[in-house]
Formats: C-alpha cells, sequence, structure tokens
C-alpha cells in the first residue's frame, strides 16, 4: 500500500460525524505485491500477498497500519448507516435480560450457577448449598479477573469433588491458549501452581491430583496428559504422549466417577485408553486399537462398559462389554445399528441412560430404563421442525435429566425430564424484556434438489404473511464441514433481520451430519465440493421459487463456513448480492501444506495432504477460494478476521480481500474487517460480541436496501 492512499484512508476515518462524505469520496486499500513463489508438485505459484502473514506475538507495524486502513475504510463505507447499526444494537440489547442467573446445576453438596449483572460484560460464577442460591458464594467474579484485557475467557470451571477446590482457566488473548489454576475454595486464596495451555482436565476422587491434556505451543495439537500433584513442587508425570501428528488426545471421566478415559481422536478413527480412577498412578489399558475408519467412544456404568462405535454400523451403534476385557471380541449389541438414525451418543445415570439421536434432519432424546424390561421412550417435541439435545448433566445420580429446546420461532428452554414418571416439566425459558408473539412468525423446511439429485434440507423463518413473490430478502447461512450438524435454533438477534421483512435461511448441506453419517462423509475429502455444490443450489432453488432473488440474497459462513463462502462467490457470483465471510477459511493451500500452523496435520484426514499427495492437491485446489479468484463480477463482500486467531489466521482474510480487490472486474465492495484484539470467536464480552451482530446485520440490510 502505497503512503498517499494510506494517508487518504486513516484521513477519511478521522472525518468521525463526515462519514457519508468520506464513503463517498475514500478509495479502498491497495496492498502492495511482493511476490513469493513456491514450487510444488510440478506447480509454479505466485502468491503476490504472502507478506501479510506474520506468526509473531509483535506483529511487522506495516502490517498492522495496512489493517488499521482496512478498518478505516470500512468504519468509512459503513459510517452512513451507523444510526441504523445502533438502532439495531438497541434492539438487541431490548431483547436480553441483562441481570439474570442461570439455571442452577447440581454438583456434589452444591448448586453451582452464573450471574450476569446489567452494564458488566461478564458474568460472576457463584454456588449455594441451595438450589434456591440462597447465601451464594462467589468463585470467580470474572469482570474483576478481566480488568486490564482487552479480551478475557473462562475456560475450564471444575470442582473438586469434595467441592474444596477449583481449577479454572483462563485466555487472555484470544489465541484459545488457557492457563489454569487453582482456587481454594475454603480459604479463596489462589494456589501458586500454574499449568500452561490445558486443553482437557478431570480431578481425581480424592482431589490431590489433576490429569490433564496440553498441547504443544506452536502447532496447538494437543499432544501429552500429564498428572499434577495439586499444591506440589515435583514436576508433573508425563502419563501419554501421542505422537501420531493425525491425532490429538484429551482426558475424561465416567459419570459415576468410577474410570478415567484418555481419548486419541483424529477426524476418522479414534483409540481409547482407561484407567480406575481411584488409582490415578496406576496402568492404563487399550479398549480397542486405532484403525483407519473406525470410529468408537466409551465409558462405564454397573459394572460394564458401553461403547459407541460404527463398526459395521456407518450411523453408529451402541455395544456392552465386560470390564475384564473390553476388546472388540466380547462387544455385543446394546442398541443395535438402524440404518435410517445416527446414535450421536449415550449417557448413563443410577438405572437410566439418554440417548441422543438424530432422524431424518431433527434431534431427539430417547430414555432407557436400564434396571428394567420397560420400553423406552422418546422425548415428544411440539414442532416439527426444532433443536433439542441433552444440557449439562454432570451428576450421576439424579431424579432428572435436563434437556434444551428452542426453534427458530421459540426461545431457548430448559427442561427437566423426570426420569420416574417420564414427564417434562419447564425449567427456564429465555426471557425477552421487549416483548415477543411467537405467533407472528413461522418455520417451515423445504427440501432442495441438488445437481446430483440429492435432496437437501433448509429451515426457514419469517414473518407470518411474507409473500412469496420474489420479493423478500433473504439471509441464507450454511456451515457444512467437520460433520457439524447446524440445528434451527432460536435467536433474538435474528429478530431484527426478520421484523424487517428478511426471511432467514439455514441451508443443511453436506459435510455436516445432519442426516446422518453418509451425509457427512459425502461432504468432505475428495467428495467436499459437494458442500459448496449444494448451498449454490440451494440458492438457486430458493430464487426460482420465489422465497426471494439475487439482488436481495445476502449469505454469511463462518470459519470452515468461511471457506465455503469463498468457494460459492466463486463458483457462482451472480447468485448472491452480498456475503459475510468470518474468520474465513480461505488461504487453503497455503494452510495445508504447512505442519508447523495449528490444526493443519490433524486436518490431513478431514480435507487431504496437499503437501505430499499429489491427488490431493489437485482436488483441494480445484476449490481453495484464494486460488480460484478470476477476473469476473463479484458481489458485495464483508470479510472478518481477528488479530490472535489461532484458528484460522487473520492472513487468509486480509489476502482474500486484496486478491479479490486485484482481480474483480466490478465496482462491488471488498470490506475487510479485523478485530485487532480477540480470536477465532471474536469478542469475549457480551456487550462487544452484540455489537459485531450488529454491524454485520446492519451491513446485510443495507445490501437489500433496507436503511432504517
Amino acid at each position: 500500500m502505497n503512503r498517499s492512499s494510506l494517508a487518504a484512508t486513516l484521513l477519511a476515518f478521522a472525518l468521525g460525524g463526515n462519514a457519508a462524505i468520506a464513503q463517498v469520496t475514500m478509495k479502498p486499500p491497495v496492498a502492495k505485491k511482493e511476490p513469493k513463489v513456491l514450487k510444488i508438485h510440478g506447480y509454479e505459484l505466485t502468491d503476490n500477498y504472502a507478506w501479510l502473514r506474520d506468526r509473531n506475538t509483535n506483529k511487522n507495524p506495516e502490517i498492522i497500519k495496512y489493517l488499521e486502513a482496512e478498518n478505516a475504510y470500512t468504519e468509512a463505507h459503513m459510517g452512513g448507516h451507523k444510526g441504523l447499526i445502533d438502532t439495531l444494537y438497541k434492539e438487541m440489547l431490548g431483547r436480553i435480560k441483562q441481570t439474570d442467573l442461570s439455571v442452577p446445576v447440581k454438583i456434589g453438596g452444591y448448586w453451582y450457577f452464573n450471574k450476569s449483572e446489567e452494564g458488566k460484560q461478564y458474568p460472576a460464577y457463584l454456588r449455594s448449598k441451595t438450589r434456591d442460591g440462597k447465601d451464594p458464594q462467589v468463585l470467580i467474579d470474572q469482570n474483576e479477573m478481566a480488568k486490564g484485557f482487552k479480551f478475557f475467557a473462562i475456560g475450564t470451571f471444575e470442582p473438586s469433588d469434595d467441592g474444596n477446590m477449583l481449577a479454572f482457566s483462563t485466555d487472555t488473548t484470544g489465541y484459545r491458549q488457557y492457563t489454569l489454576q487453582f482456587k481454594d475454595l475454603r480459604t479463596g486464596k489462589i494456589l501458586a501452581d500454574k499449568l500452561e495451555r490445558v486443553t482437557s482436565s478431570e480431578w481425581s476422587p480424592d482431589g490431590k491430583f489433576l490429569i490433564y491434556g496440553q498441547e504443544d505451543p506452536e502447532s496447538k495439537r494437543s499432544d501429552k496428559i500429564f498428572r499434577h500433584t495439586v499444591g506440589g513442587n515435583g514436576p508433573d508425570v508425563l502419563i501419554y504422549e501421542e505422537k501420531d501428528v493425525l491425532f490429538e488426545c484429551s482426558i475424561s471421566r465416567s459419570r459415576d466417577k468410577k474410570m478415567f478415559f484418555i481419548n486419541s481422536d483424529a477426524a476418522t478413527m479414534n483409540e481409547f485408553r482407561y484407567l480406575s480412577a481411584d488409582d490415578p498412578a496406576g496402568e492404563w489399558k487399550l479398549i480397542s486399537p486405532r484403525r483407519e475408519g473406525h470410529e468408537y467412544s466409551a465409558t462405564v456404568d454397573n459394572g460394564e462398559f458401553y461403547i459407541t462405535t460404527n463398526k459395521d454400523a456407518e450411523n453408529f451403534k451402541v455395544v456392552r462389554a465386560p470390564l475384564s476385557d473390553p476388546s472388540e471380541a466380547n462387544w455385543k449389541d446394546y442398541i443395535p445399528h438402524n440404518p435410517a438414525i445416527k446414535v450421536d451418543g449415550i449417557s448413563f445415570f443410577n438405572r437410566y441412560a439418554a440417548v441422543s439421536e438424530l432422524e431424518n434432519g431433527l434431534q431427539y432424546i430417547k430414555v432407557l430404563d436400564t434396571r428394567t424390561r420397560r420400553a423406552p421412550v422418546r422425548i415428544p417435541a411440539s414442532e416439527s421442525v426444532y433443536t433439542m439435545e441433552l444440557s449439562n448433566n454432570p451428576e450421576y445420580d439424579t431424579p432428572y435429566i435436563r434437556y434444551s429446546y428452542s426453534s427458530m420461532i421459540t426461545p431457548n428452554s430448559t427442561y427437566e425430564f423426570d426420569l420416574a414418571s417420564r414427564k417434562s416439566e419447564l425449567v427456564k425459558q429465555q426471557e425477552i424484556p421487549s416483548g415477543y408473539d411467537k405467533t407472528a412468525y413461522e418455520t417451515t423446511r423445504v427440501w432442495v434438489t441438488a445437481r446430483d439429485g440429492v435432496k437437501v434440507p433448509v429451515s426457514l423463518m419469517m414473518k407470518k404473511g411474507t409473500k412469496l413473490d420474489g420479493k423478500a430478502p433473504m439471509l441464507l447461512y450454511a456451515y457444512g464441514s467437520y460433520g457439524y450438524s447446524t440445528m434451527p435454533n432460536f435467536s433474538t438477534n435474528r429478530l431484527s433481520l426478520v421484523d424487517r421483512g428478511m426471511i432467514y435461511a439455514i441451508a443443511h448441506i453436506r459435510g455436516g451430519s445432519e442426516l446422518g453419517e453418509r451425509w457427512r462423509q459425502d461432504g468432505r475429502m475428495f467428495k467436499k465440493i459437494n458442500t459448496f455444490n449444494d448451498f449454490v443450489d440451494s440458492a438457486k432453488w430458493l430464487i426460482a421459487n420465489k422465497y426471494t432473488n439475487s439482488d436481495r440474497l445476502v449469505i454469511q459462513g463462518g470459519s470452515a463456513g468461511g471457506l465455503l463462502m469463498g468457494a460459492v462467490v466463486n463458483q457462482s457470483p451472480e447468485s448472491f448480492k452480498a456475503a459475510i465471510a468470518q474468520v474465513p477459511f480461505v488461504d487453503v493451500m497455503n494452510t495445508m501444506i504447512d505442519d508447523t500452523l495449528p490444526l493443519t496435520t490433524g486436518e490431513w484426514i478431514e480435507w487431504g495432504n496437499p503437501r505430499d499427495d499429489k491427488k490431493a492437491w489437485d482436488y483441494m485446489y480445484s476449490y481453495s477460494p484464494y486460488d480460484n479468484i478470476k477476473a469476473q463480477a463479484y458481489p458485495n463482500m464483508l470479510i472478518e478476521v481477528s488479530l490472535n486467531d489461532s484458528q484460522v489466521p487473520y492472513w487468509e482474510g486480509a489476502k482474500f480481500a486484496a486478491r479479490l480487490r486485484e482481480m474483480k472486474t466490478d465496482k462491488n465492495a471488498i470490506l475487510l474487517k479485523t478485530n485487532m484484539g480477540a480470536g477465532h470467536g471474536g469478542s469475549s464480552g457480551r456487550y462487544d460480541r452484540l455489537k459485531e451482530t450488529a454491524f454485520d446485520y446492519g451491513y446485510a440490510l443495507t445490501q437489500v436496501g433496507i436503511l432504517k
């Protein structure tokens, strides 16, 4: 970027109240070119914007100036709409009960809950000896701890079995590298112990030890499990080291607290080790050795292992095995495989089990009585399109289980299902202080026929009575990776869009698991192109069936969903008015050949290994958004990155924006917005996050001509 354009950009940003003038006169920053040549698999590729990459904590000042100039341009471009963005923020804030208590959760002899207060960014963590929260003890006040930090997140929050000690971890940059500490809840003192880069942790029953997982400082691969003596001075004991770069490892403990598990996890396989919790210094044993394609998880109940596995069961089943020898030779079906139903997991309680299942794109919970022949019961849902999943249920001996329920028009609700009576009771429903009339909205699901004949579900929310004449604006969201299912849940923020006439839509494209394991497998590795085709075909179907039109359609996705955004604007730019790409994984090739970057090695069996495999290179290169930018017209785009992002580094989106501006043939605006003090998930404070959402939705609305 030359000095004159930088000066003009910063001057326009300084205009403040004259932002509308700046929007007219200001030109976007122009990133300088410093060609860097990559030779691989017989190809020679030139990257003009590789200079934007800097992994150092203290970034190159030239890069910081460039990102600040981009922020100035974005602010100036949107400056004329500041009134709308402020209005959206106030609306969204008005729908939040700012002073509120979470539903208390029983752990041992205490009830734990959070308290948020109006005007404070973060909650306080409390506990009481009674469910009503009487005479609470403040364990952590995140607002006090966050003073002096631009970002502050709590990771681990785990009391010991006796309730005397608390293990908690914090991240002060957004890079998701957590430091774990201990607090003596009897005295209120913080112990001197500090454990760095902690990814998982579990207490020993006597509270003397904490077993924890630790990540590598560079790759961020969680590769070691240690045993720490709480309050001790000696070195921690290395229990397990995962040396295969495709795998990460973590520690967990069964709900009945009787067994520890180490899970070595890769994208397509697992390996579990186990140890009696009463013998934390004992010898770990293996359940089933890793092999390609075998995914499983394990727990124990009533003297037996229960293993959720895809062995001879694409959509998973549950088997049981004796404690004495849980090897595969002794596995016996407990919940047989049903090709039409995916088993997402099983949770055991005293005398009962709750099975999370997925059928035809909808979640539900089935409850089993493990000691009798009583028929299983499926917890009913009151709507045809909804979201239902187990909530936090840490106690083994409990008369009820908690689950959450919502839909695109039903606020988030917490229920307790009485295990004996088999009846549900509403414990808490999200309160909307400004008022909410569910009957003013409607939600439905349509099925889109993709180009290969596959039916793709799309969930929709709109104001009741919205005319489907092709004139309605729409925000279409999707993710479609890692088997993550994007369910039709509730968001008060979306009301600001829908109340202004927008239809909100979620495309449940291949790569997720909404329609089972095959849905996931058909959207990964050498079938990844299905993910992008499904999204484009969904958009075209919605346009053809007059839910919207291409001049009224805004699309949105983040992280791997940002990859989706980059791929579809390259493939079918004429289908969209604008795109919001958040922390987008768009520089696929440069990232996936660099094994020093976080996530890369573990992702080789999710996307492919283009460094060592020419076939993978050729396939991934065919859709890599950064590498497929070409001389064509593109929609308007808002690209958002975070400076401290460890999952998708800031330079991916920055390079993408620079190359788009260089190559595109239209006059549409490419905006790059960098959060200079956060990581992959954006700002940590709730008010700051709300302002980010208001900005995004303000952008979406202005793109379709809604200015107030």
